[in-house]
């Protein structure tokens, strides 16, 4: 058996941690069961967003008769798009298993670990198959992977998920998305502006659920332009004949005792079904409880403050600990556990700014407070909406869309919620001043802003007068 001072199992962000260690002279093993690089890199947030800047370009190319261009699209070569992103994306990840595989400093085991023991894992598939590894300490950062509904006849249809939707070399002529946050969000846009009829199944009442309500109302109806939208609708069942996949779904009523309603079901067709329905942890591939590590209801890894998990001298991070499931997060997680390994005290990782973007048509982003969050706990604030045209810059890109500022009574900033072009962007600046600076409305409206930049919407957002229920609030 190999014995190692810092097992890491998963290839994405716990790399962080990893070269960490190296750089304070230990000795590493790595475990990973795909393409090295983790989720992010090879069916996440990297092919999809490389895919989707090319729907942007086809979008604002549609879309220039707007400011008096007349363009036209003579040709896509959607296949060479997609064959181009994705031998990128294993370039990368080959690129990271060579490094790895030459390196003095690291040991790399290529298969499934299955912990068998306290800090012991055995590799039960891939190339390095058969072989036991011990780690004086472990990380656990194994990661998700797509999450299947029970769904009447799920099993007997040939549906894809977002790994194999991302790898399609044609447009689906019809595609019927099962789910409502924003990998159905960004996959129904890509598809939609490509060709494909769209037609999106989502329970909640509105898409993107993780979103402030007013922002998530405004996407919806946005997205209800364009596309086939049942929100508020569970499915129940699906079959296929002929090469055409038929969806049926019945309304789902939210509250202390919701579930299926008994009202008229809608049924929805398509030569293509995604299921875009969340993410499982990878725990029960791992056997985490053969180490002393506790889950929760749902599977993900149970951690202290500090990322320790309920066994000695195991830790974990990223999307397997279920906080976020986003890549900053992972990242953030990572540098907090290096921190603790190898620093001089425990520091808690601090999630109070933690932002995310959705990079569909309009963006979406947010950080910080819900204003429904506000309310049901009671706290006392105030809110400030500002509309993208009311700048020069966003009146000249013709941009629909808003920002939303939440502060306190004592003009401390607790969220900012933005719907339009560069939102990702656009929310960083509150990042900044959430985590950098005072935390307060002052840090945004005293910085010099560039005119006519879209910045601008930030800054007047934070502006001028606010409202708290009943009344106005000039601060």
């Amino acid at each position: 058996m190999d014995e190692v001072d810092l097992l890491v199992i998963g290839s994405g962000s716990g790399l962080d941690v990893a070269n960490a260690a190296v750089n304070q002279g230990q000795s590493v093993g790595i475990v990973e069961r795909g393409p090295l690089g983790g989720t992010c890199l090879n069916r996440g947030c990297i092919p999809s967003k490389r895919l989707l800047y090319h729907a942007e370009v086809l979008e604002r190319v549609e879309h220039a008769g707007a400011f008096h261009i007349d363009a036209h699209v003579s040709d896509v070569r959607f296949e060479a798009i997609v064959e181009e992103v994705n031998a990128s994306v294993e370039a990368d990840a080959e690129s990271i298993r060579n490094g790895l595989r030459s390196s003095p400093k690291h040991d790399l085991y290529e298969g499934t670990a299955r912990f068998t023991d306290d800090r012991t894992v055995e590799i039960v598939d891939g190339e390095d198959e058969g072989a036991r590894v011990r780690g004086e300490t472990v990380l656990i950062a194994a990661g998700t992977r797509p999450s299947i509904p029970s769904i009447t006849g799920i099993e007997d249809v040939n549906y894809l998920t977002s790994t194999e939707a991302l790898r399609l070399r044609t447009p689906p002529d019809r595609l019927v998305i099962v789910g409502g946050g924003y990998i159905a969000a960004e996959l129904g846009h890509f598809f939609g502006t490509f060709g494909s009829d769209v037609t999106i199944i989502g329970r909640r009442p509105n898409l993107l659920p993780e979103a402030d309500a007013e922002i998530a109302e405004a996407f919806s109806k946005r997205f209800a332009e364009r596309f086939t939208v049942h929100t508020g609708y569970a499915a129940t069942a699906v079959s296929e004949s002929d090469g055409t996949v038929t969806v049926e779904a019945r309304p789902y009523e939210y509250g202390p005792d919701g579930g299926l309603s008994e009202a008229d079901s809608v049924t929805a067709a398509g030569d293509a079904l995604l299921v875009a329905a969340g993410r499982t942890p990878n725990t029960d591939l791992l056997d985490v409880a053969a180490a002393g590590v506790e889950t929760d209801e749902n599977g993900f890894v149970e951690t202290d403050e500090y990322l320790r998990t309920t066994a000695e001298n195991v830790w974990a991070l990223g999307d397997i600990v279920g906080e976020y499931l986003l890549k900053h997060s992972a990242n953030h997680e990572a540098r907090a556990v290096a921190r603790n390994l190898f620093g001089a005290e425990l520091q808690p990782v601090d999630y109070a700014a933690m932002p995310f973007a959705v990079f569909a048509s309009p963006e979406v982003a947010g950080v910080g407070a819900r204003e429904a969050e506000l309310r049901e706990a009671g706290r006392e604030y105030a809110t400030r909406t500002y509309r993208y045209d009311e700048t020069a810059r966003g009146g000249a890109m013709k941009a629909d869309g808003f920002l939303k500022a939440i502060i306190d009574l004592d003009g401390n900033i607790l969220g900012c919620h933005i719907l339009g072009p560069e939102a990702s962007n656009l929310i960083q600046e509150v990042v900044v001043a959430m985590t950098a600076g005072s935390g307060t409305v002052q840090d945004i409206r005293e910085a010099v802003h560039i005119h006519p930049a879209l910045s601008e919407v930030v800054q007047r957002g934070f502006s001028g007068r606010f409202t708290r229920a009943g009344d106005g609030l000039s601060h």
